[in-house]
């Protein structure tokens, strides 16, 4: 299988629509020339062929597939349309983080449980283009709506595009490592009370657990079980602000079973001890009566 470029995009924020809509070209129409368009250019054919260009990279656009330009770089036609050619075309921009990589390599954009690498291909075919003609086609009449609701309606519409070609690119089998990772770590954030050892979350998925370690440590940086800690170190973060329970409770909440060993990962991870942290952010520590318990410590 070629190589195809992977553009990835760290969420939060998302990417935002901004125009779109569907052209019916005449044999001899060409795709405009023009440089830096400070734009995604989305592009998706209907029928005929549209034949474009990206500094050095050529495309001949059948129907079914899609192609995002970068808001970067020179666009052109490579040759005028030899038939009527219908596509849908897509301005968006994001506010957040971006790149552009070979599939091969992941780059420096990782997700973790908080954001989202939102992972499109370059181009691609779709298998069920169907979805897609329908989701563009929403797409358009909220783009052309002037109330408030449009407004939401198109950004909704837009996501649900996005979502569509991010999900038909990790069902490809080559891309196994992003999906084995992402698995894994939706396991551990549903289980994160649990004890969860690598040879339980190899059992779970089916896999060797040295893989899902490697895949793991390739997206997202980190070994499963440095996953869990940090998510449960999280979870923790957000009890101790939003509740009145004593720090044994949270430990036990968090999957800790001993409170002393959370005391001391919460302070090497976080810098402060778990009622420290929360006296920092509410204002005062809870009661001593409440706060702590029998042979309890920070």
């Amino acid at each position: 299988m070629s190589s195809v470029p992977i553009i990835t995009f760290l969420s939060p924020p998302l990417p935002y629509f901004i125009e779109s809509n569907r052209c019916c070209n005449a044999p001899g129409w060409e795709h405009p020339n023009r440089r830096n368009l400070g734009v995604f250019d989305l592009l998706f054919v209907h029928s005929g062929t549209l034949h474009v260009g990206e500094e050095d990279r050529t495309w001949a656009l059948k129907p079914g597939q899609m192609l995002i330009l970068r808001p970067d770089r020179w666009h052109y036609p490579v040759q005028p349309c030899s038939e009527a050619t219908v596509f849908d075309w897509v301005h968006f921009q994001t506010a957040g983080q971006w790149e552009e990589v070979e599939d091969t390599n992941l780059g420096s954009l990782r997700g973790d449980y908080y954001s989202y690498a939102i992972r499109l291909p370059k181009s691609m075919t779709l298998a069920y283009p169907e979805e897609a003609i329908s989701l563009f086609s929403k797409l358009h009449d909220a783009a052309m709506g002037t109330s408030h609701a449009a407004f939401w309606q198109r950004q909704q519409w837009f996501l649900h595009i996005l979502q569509l070609f991010d999900e038909g690119w990790r069902t490809d089998a080559a891309k196994a490592p992003i999906a084995v990772a992402e698995e894994a770590a939706a396991y551990l954030k549903l289980n994160f009370r649990d004890t969860v050892t690598n040879q339980k979350l190899g059992d779970v998925m089916g896999l060797h657990p040295n893989y899902i370690a490697r895949c793991m440590s390739e997206v997202f940086d980190c070994t499963p079980q440095q996953y869990l800690l940090s998510y449960r170190l999280d979870q923790a973060k957000l009890m101790l602000l939003k509740t009145n329970w004593p720090i044994a409770r949270i430990a036990e909440e968090t999957g800790f079973k001993q409170t002393p060993h959370f005391s001391r990962s919460f302070a090497d991870h976080v810098g402060v001890t778990p009622l420290a942290f929360r006296k920092k952010y509410t204002g005062n520590a809870l009661p001593r009566a409440i706060g702590r318990r029998s042979g309890e410590i920070e």
